[in-house]
């Protein structure tokens, strides 16, 4: 198998505010990069703990 067809079944994910494809955050679905989720978890309901 090449590395084509490996990658065939394979989704790209982007985050959509900034199109970065490295450092997503995929838990529940969420796909956003790690500064944009930093910005917005406050405004999607995430807590911050000490």
């Amino acid at each position: 198998m090449t590395e084509d067809e490996s990658r065939r079944g394979e989704t790209l994910r982007q985050c959509p505010d900034t199109g970065r494809k490295q450092g997503l955050v995929g838990t529940y679905d969420i796909w956003l990069c790690r500064q944009s989720f930093r910005e917005k978890a406050r405004n999607i309901g995430f807590k911050k703990y000490d």
